[in-house]
C-alpha cells in the first residue's frame, strides 16, 4: 500500500534563508548518532569504525519476536468455565452428607 505522501517540511531561518528538513534528513541518514547509543540516524546499529552491524528491520524484528504474544481470549475464557466446572457439586449430593448444628455451622451426619 502506498504511503501517503506528507507535505515537505520547509522553514525560514531568522536570517531568510529557507531550511528543506526532509532533504536534511535524508542526506545525513547514515550518518553516526551524537552520543554513546552507537546508532546511525536510520536505527542502524553500529559497530567499530561505523561499520553497519545491524539494519534497523532486523533489530525491529528482533524487537517484537521477544515480546511475550497476547493470550487468546477465548481459549482463557474456556479454561476458566472448565475449571468451574470440574468442581461443581450438585447440592443435593451435599444435603445428604452434611447437616446444620444448633449453631449454624454444617458438619458431616456421623459426627
Amino acid at each position: 500500500m502506498a504511503m501517503k505522501q506528507t507535505g515537505r517540511k520547509v522553514y525560514k531561518s531568522m536570517q531568510g534563508k529557507t531550511i528543506d528538513m526532509d532533504l536534511l534528513r535524508q542526506r545525513n541518514e547514515l550518518t553516526p548518532a551524537v552520543g554513546n547509543a552507537r546508532v546511525n540516524a536510520r536505527g542502524d546499529e553500529l559497530g567499530p569504525g561505523g561499520k553497519i552491524i545491524k539494519k534497523r528491520e532486523e533489530v525491529n524484528k528482533e524487537y517484537y519476536k521477544a515480546q511475550a504474544p497476547m493470550p487468546n481470549e477465548d481459549a482463557v475464557k474456556r479454561t476458566a468455565e472448565k475449571d468451574l466446572t470440574d468442581d461443581w457439586v450438585e447440592p443435593e449430593e451435599l444435603d445428604e452428607e452434611w447437616t446444620e448444628d444448633a449453631d449454624g455451622n454444617f458438619v458431616k451426619k456421623g459426627k
